[in-house]
């Protein structure tokens, strides 16, 4: 379900479980992968950059739903979890990169927006926030994040009407920073990750937690209002 492995400089993890929904398995697996990607950051020669990709059509599609539907019980626990992993990428020591290979909607294109750039596959995929057609809002954390990583006209649009973007579109609104066909984006994804994992792992946690203290805070803070 999930594959963590090296590539050189760069710690490569792959979500392979289908549409790659946070359920309570998935989001166990890539906490742990986490753990071990931060504890290798801190020995001699270990990895200090991070991609991550999903599989097939797939980057994620987020919040697993039926699994909320069936356990209605733990919803503001499922949440925190969720935050969790989002505060958790958003504070590791190293660069991150996500490599959507595919469809990253709701809660899987806010796990890209917590990495700190983003490469898209051009023929096929769409980055989305289709809460606002699903009768959904956003926790404070998920909004938080959201505002600290998009242009505020971008937010806007994409919280408030659920559009649709293709790769081209992502670019220029400034959700993604790099476009490639689909066998380009994972190789482009680690020579990026690559050229930035010279950087001082300590530093970039600390430069990063800075820039995104408001989603920081609101994702650590209360799960709901």
């Amino acid at each position: 379900m999930i594959d963590l492995q090296r590539d050189g400089d760069v710690h490569v993890l792959r979500f392979d479980a289908g549409e790659n929904r946070f359920g309570p398995d998935f989001l166990d697996t890539v906490r742990d992968a986490l753990d071990t990607v931060a504890e290798a950051a801190a020995k001699d020669g270990g990895p200090r950059a991070l991609v991550t990709v999903g599989t097939g059509k797939f980057y994620s599609n987020g919040l697993d739903l039926e699994w909320l539907g069936a356990n209605p019980d733990q919803f503001e626990d499922y949440l925190r979890r969720v935050h969790a992993l989002y505060a958790r990428v958003l504070s590791l020591p190293m660069p991150t990169i996500a490599a959507l290979n595919g469809h990253a909607f709701a809660g899987g294109a806010m796990l890209a927006l917590a990495h700190d750039f983003a490469v898209m596959r051009t023929d096929r995929g769409y980055f989305c926030l289709p809460e606002v057609d699903l009768g959904l809002s956003f926790t404070p954390g998920m909004a938080a994040l959201v505002r600290s990583r998009l242009p505020g006209a971008t937010a806007h649009e994409a919280m408030l009407t659920g559009r649709r973007y293709p790769a081209e579109e992502a670019l220029a609104a400034g959700i993604v920073q790099r476009t490639a066909a689909e066998d380009e984006v994972l190789p482009a994804a680690v020579a990026w990750a690559a050229s930035l994992a010279g950087k001082a792992g300590k530093a970039v946690a600390e430069i990063r937690a800075e820039l995104r203290r408001d989603a920081l805070d609101a994702l650590n803070g209360p799960v709901l209002r």
